[in-house]
């Protein structure tokens, strides 16, 4: 553990549990066919919150109690074995078990508190959680930092709920810090209602074009499924990606979680829209660009290939397969479980006079995943493997394939469109993301706000550099956006 964490204390153990009437109380349920891989791979969610208040631990330790515990019955529930699947059982919660104030270095916290609160939440990697209690926990950190007052930082078992999940529940217990009388905006509904494809309405018969147009759209469809599913099994079996510095250096064999590292910056949400526009895209495909764009920088920078054209790479992408729709309910029910899915989205290291290039192909490569069924054939493949040979083996060593065999895992998280306020504390900032992947460097992007948190996990041991890594995002994202500024301009000026 690093030198500014010299020990870890729990709250006095308060008479504060937490048990809900039986007659009120979810049925204990069976862990779902995603949950238990979570489970094998021994997959965690970090949610790093920076308050723009200092902590007031009674008041906080209260909201959990009345809405996270009461809106989330897997924060009540522990793992039990039953016939040889596992099962959530509600059980009692003594709130102050989950509560963890840890003493830092004082010396280590004058001299950098930024890094000393850094450190901290990256030795949680390190830590196990006691699996006789609820997996989650939160961490109090009273140290200001140029972000925030103080940071709070919530760590549990991705078996208990995604990113998706876990958001939604953060909402849901939260007030709108503009209008504390009501709850936080969403944002708006896109056109589509699902993950990724979506199917065309039948023209009428009459309407020629439109018609040949349509029976085309379903040949599309047809063929990229089929060649994403050839992909996908010879990925299973021998396809892997060159090795790069970005690739972990064990390979990922090892099944032992390693330090990671997590960081984040700020992108701005109208920058980002502002590239969206110009190029006729989705928000997606330039944080895809901006990915692509970074990883680019970083590579030749740090390798000194001048010979070297383009890589192409490739992406462990996650795709939540709840509809869109449901993002707007999340006052009424939060959904808990984990309901993903992945593609592999291809990705080019490479280095292009015109930084908007790396955004033409990042929608390029996503338009053509938005024809193909690869996203359901993946999720209908992992829950059979896992619901109907009884062993949750046979899923997570087919995705710890997938994971290995590609190089780094992406997401994108979608959060309120507003700052909210959650027990009591406003949040500054937002960032999530996860360890335990056997991926060496993870991208998460969380749209909080006005703004964009882009947030890296690294593994510490070989990105020496890893601050570097994350202002080559920052930088990108300045780049396409000043190619975006002077392409509007000179369209305007031929105009």
């Amino acid at each position: 553990m690093n030198a500014a964490i010299s020990s870890v204390a729990t709250l006095p153990n308060l008479p504060l549990s937490v048990r809900v009437p039986r007659e009120t109380e979810w049925a204990d349920e069976p862990m779902s066919p995603i949950g238990r891989i979570m489970e094998d791979l021994d997959v965690y969610i970090v949610v790093v919150m920076g308050l723009g208040k200092p902590v007031n631990l009674p008041v906080f330790r209260a909201g959990i109690e009345t809405e996270l515990l009461a809106r989330f019955p897997r924060f009540r529930s522990v793992q039990v074995m039953e016939f040889g699947k596992p099962r959530w059982v509600q059980t009692t919660v003594n709130v102050d078990d989950h509560i963890i104030v840890p003493r830092l270095d004082p010396a280590a916290v004058a001299c950098d508190p930024e890094k000393a609160v850094e450190d901290y939440v990256s030795s949680l990697s390190m830590l196990p959680m006691d699996r006789s209690r609820p997996l989650w926990e939160f961490h109090f950190l009273d140290i200001p930092t140029s972000e925030a007052t103080s940071t709070t930082v919530l760590r549990l078992h991705h078996s208990i709920g995604d990113g998706a999940s876990v958001m939604t529940l953060l909402m849901a217990s939260s007030l709108s810090t503009a209008d504390p009388t009501r709850l936080p905006a969403m944002p708006p509904p896109p056109k589509r209602t699902g993950p990724i494809y979506q199917r065309r309405p039948r023209p009428p018969l009459s309407s020629g074009e439109a018609l040949l147009a349509w029976v085309w759209s379903y040949l599309v469809l047809g063929w990229n499924t089929l060649v994403d599913g050839v992909l996908l099994l010879a990925t299973m079996l021998f396809l892997s990606d060159p090795r790069t510095l970005f690739t972990r250096a064990d390979g990922g064999s090892s099944k032992s979680h390693r330090h990671m590292r997590f960081l984040h910056r700020s992108l701005s949400l109208d920058d980002v829209k502002l590239v969206k526009t110009a190029m006729n895209c989705t928000i997606n495909d330039v944080l895809v660009g901006v990915t692509s764009s970074a990883l680019s920088q970083y590579y030749f920078r740090k390798s000194g290939d001048i010979n070297t054209k383009e890589i192409c790479l490739r992406s462990f992408l996650l795709v939540n397969t709840r509809t869109v729709s449901s993002r707007q309910t999340y006052v009424t029910k939060v959904e808990a479980g984990n309901k993903l899915s992945s593609l592999i989205c291809p990705f080019h290291i490479a280095l292009h006079d015109d930084p908007l290039q790396h955004v033409r192909n990042a929608k390029r490569l996503m338009r053509r995943k938005k024809s193909s069924l690869e996203v359901m054939l993946t999720q209908v493949v992992g829950e059979f493997l896992v619901k109907y040979f009884y062993v949750k083996q046979i899923g997570s060593f087919f995705l710890r394939l997938f994971m290995t065999r590609t190089t780094i895992m992406l997401s994108n998280i979608v959060g309120p469109a507003e700052h909210i306020t959650l027990c009591g504390h406003p949040v500054a900032f937002m960032a999530t993301s996860v360890y335990g992947q056997p991926q060496a460097l993870t991208v998460h992007y969380l749209n909080y706000g006005n703004t964009v948190k882009v947030v890296l996990a690294v593994d510490d041991a070989q990105f020496s550099d890893c601050h570097q890594l994350l202002d080559d995002f920052v930088e990108s994202m300045m780049l396409i956006k000043d190619a975006t500024n002077f392409r509007t301009l000179k369209s305007i000026r031929f105009d």
